[in-house]
């Protein structure tokens, strides 16, 4: 069974910056679609940005000039630089492994939260 676990998250300040890491087990990232996605108080999930087995990347317009996705094979881990962090950006952000666009397997999720 696929195994998805997220660190990098916490308390952060508007305009300040935080690194989220997605360490992979029982899946390569290397031949897989991965995308991080996050989820708000109240609020829908939503996919924030995704890279292909590839290495192409798409992002949410939220996300687009401010976050980036990357990914190391060599150590299965995939992450989400996120920078010039708003309040809005505050959910539970979850890595998920992906297939035709859509996720198949979900992390626990880590927490990020942006203060004003």
């Amino acid at each position: 069974q696929v195994q998805l676990v997220e660190s990098g998250g916490g308390l952060v300040q508007a305009g300040g910056s935080l690194k989220l890491s997605c360490a992979a087990s029982k899946i390569r990232i290397g031949g897989s679609d991965m995308g991080w996605y996050r989820q708000a108080p109240g609020k829908q999930r939503e996919l924030v940005a995704r890279i292909t087995s590839g290495g192409i990347t798409n992002y949410a317009d939220s996300a687009k000039g401010r976050f980036t996705i990357s990914k190391d094979n060599a150590k299965n881990t995939v992450y989400l630089q996120m920078n010039s962090l708003k309040p809005e950006d505050t959910a539970v952000y979850y890595c998920a492994a992906q297939r035709w666009g859509l996720p198949t397997s979900w992390g626990q999720g880590t927490q990020v939260t942006v203060s004003s």
